[in-house]
């Protein structure tokens, strides 16, 4: 019988790894915690409140309302980004320079930082001197985000769009490149058609980068705050006051922080929740 040496040293080598992320995340974690179940005034003063925050939030009918907006901007900016990520990886090249300027061009949306691609709507979207809203107003639409509600959403959600739907393609973009040629070949010979192509073979070839891609835009989708917050502030009234930018004013507005850091946990749980309903109904029969 052959005695086996384990060596822990290797332990030391994720400690710096460890502490990073107490410090980037455990640490303000538990002060949210703390700040959740207690109220202060101020010198480091805190009194015990116990779940008072958490019970004012859940009945709060302002969290229920940016709950609301926050779902079906989340809905709307999946059911747009992802079947049009994946139309535009299908008709990508495979192969020449086009590849290379294809996914150059893809990539540029992704290196704009959010406020830059905040204002940068804002300029473009002025109903006066903006060329969209000169556009629009021009062929007969009374298009003006500041006030209408409407245009206000159109406007975030097709910014967002603008923004993040190279994501999903350069993700799905990498899935279809891994399809070895024998699969085209054999459904080639068998006179496939390009709807069997994509159904049987490039559609579950895909399923877990699409997966992934889901579950970025999720998550990126529920943290929204520096685009919507300089393209229209929140409104025009609360319109686009999403979770993130409610709770900024609720912490830094009202400097309320106990009902600020109950809501911060409550949307921390909410995005984990349906992450997690999310990657399970992606992955349900995976057998690979």
């Amino acid at each position: 019988m052959i005695n086996k040496t384990i060596n822990q040293k290797a332990w030391f080598m994720v400690l710096p790894v460890l502490a990073l992320v107490a410090f980037n995340a455990i640490i303000p974690l538990m002060t949210v915690v703390n700040y959740s179940v207690q109220e202060t005034f101020g010198d480091n003063l805190f009194f015990w409140e116990g779940l008072k925050w958490f019970e004012e939030v859940m009945r709060s009918e302002r969290f229920h309302d940016a709950l609301g907006r926050q779902l079906l901007f989340t809905l709307l900016i999946l059911l747009i980004e992802v079947p049009l990520g994946v139309g535009i990886a299908l008709t990508m090249p495979r192969q020449g320079i086009g590849v290379t300027i294809c996914l150059v061009l893809m990539a540029l949306p992704l290196l704009i930082p959010w406020n830059v691609v905040g204002a940068m709507w804002n300029i473009f979207a002025l109903p006066d001197i903006g060329l969209l809203g000169k556009m629009l107003n021009g062929v007969g639409f009374d298009y003006n985000f500041t006030q209408n509600t409407f245009w206000a959403w159109a406007t975030v959600v097709a910014m967002d769009v603008w923004h993040w739907t190279s994501l999903v393609v350069l993700l799905c973009y990498a899935g279809l490149r891994s399809i070895p040629d024998a699969y085209y070949q054999a459904s080639k010979i068998d006179g496939a058609t390009s709807w069997q192509v994509f159904r049987y073979i490039q559609l579950p070839k895909m399923k877990r980068v699409l997966t992934i891609a889901l579950l970025l835009r999720l998550m990126d989708s529920f943290m929204i705050y520096t685009e919507p917050f300089v393209l229209t502030g929140g409104g025009p009234g609360n319109s686009t006051t999403f979770l993130s930018i409610d709770l900024v004013k609720v912490a830094l507005g009202q400097f309320d922080l106990g009902p600020a850091a109950a809501m911060s946990i409550i949307y921390f749980l909410v995005v984990l929740l349906l992450c997690w309903v999310l990657y399970t109904l992606m992955m349900r029969n995976e057998t690979n």
